[in-house]
């Protein structure tokens, strides 16, 4: 599933390809992937809108569009936005077309068919994320490590599912929260009533790292993440932890052992994370 450092590179792809450029028509040929407004009103809303901006917040891409609306973009487990050409051949998961004013297309390609669309004004955003639930962005500069701690507050259950929590904030999925908490040296099934404050400003030191270095390195693909040009990101290859059972640990070469949290699969060194 596409998390933080995913959606962050498909938006510095894009931007550079369709900021200004107008959306000309649509055509959706999977309507289930629209969840609000109906389908018939949202390509006669975003018809002739130009994208005027884009932002994300936690997993959520969000196209900005003139007279005020705002498209939220959420690409799920096998969800890709892929500018191409008009003459390049369609994959055939290819779910809906933006057709641009520069000529090309923007299309959503979703094998899996979770990903989800959402027209909004854009004074509706707000509303939207309370809706879902989402906390505050997990690279957001107002998220500090005193309100990061102050959001754990007496939160009980283990470490790991709450980093997934997207109330706590938003964006963390299993590939960063695994090297977050190697990172951090905290195992996953640590109660968090456990954690000592050193132990919380080092998860939070942590998840600014592992989630920025991602960034950098353009995501991480395993399976079927692409960014907005349909080019693979890098970060597979300085993953330390996940994905990675029976090879050495980098830190003490100790065999990573995989477990099951909270029905997510845990990748850990037993003996570095404690």
């Amino acid at each position: 599933m596409p998390e933080l450092p995913e959606v962050q590179t498909v938006l510095t792809t894009l931007k550079p390809r369709i900021l200004g450029v107008r959306i000309e028509g649509v055509e959706v040929f999977l309507e289930k992937i629209i969840k609000s407004p109906g389908p018939k009103e949202f390509v006669a809303l975003i018809k002739e809108r130009s994208i005027t901006g884009l932002a994300r917040r936690g997993k959520y891409l969000l196209l900005e569009l003139d007279a005020s609306y705002l498209l939220a973009i959420h690409l799920r487990m096998t969800g890709q936005l892929v500018y191409s050409r008009s003459d390049k051949p369609r994959d055939r998961h290819t779910h809906l077309v933006f057709y641009l004013s520069d000529g090309a297309e923007l299309r959503f390609q979703d094998m899996r068919q979770f990903g989800t669309m959402n027209l909004m004004l854009l004074g509706q955003l707000d509303l939207f994320c309370s809706q879902k639930g989402l906390g505050p962005d997990a690279l957001d500069p107002a998220l500090t490590r005193e309100l990061f701690k102050q959001r754990i507050g007496d939160r009980r259950g283990q470490i790991k599912p709450l980093l997934l929590d997207q109330s706590l904030v938003a964006g963390i999925g299993n590939i960063y929260a695994n090297e977050i908490l190697w990172r951090a040296r905290i195992h996953p099934e640590r109660p968090v009533s456990s954690l000592t404050p050193g132990e919380l400003a080092k998860l939070y030191q942590a998840m600014r790292q592992v989630l920025t270095e991602a960034v950098e390195h353009r995501g991480t693909t395993l399976r079927d993440y692409v960014d907005g040009d349909g080019n693979p990101g890098d970060f597979q290859s300085l993953l330390a932890v996940h994905g990675r059972e029976g090879e050495p640990c980098p830190q003490c070469g100790q065999k990573i052992a995989r477990m099951k949290t909270g029905g997510r699969s845990s990748f850990v060194c037993t003996r570095c994370q404690e």
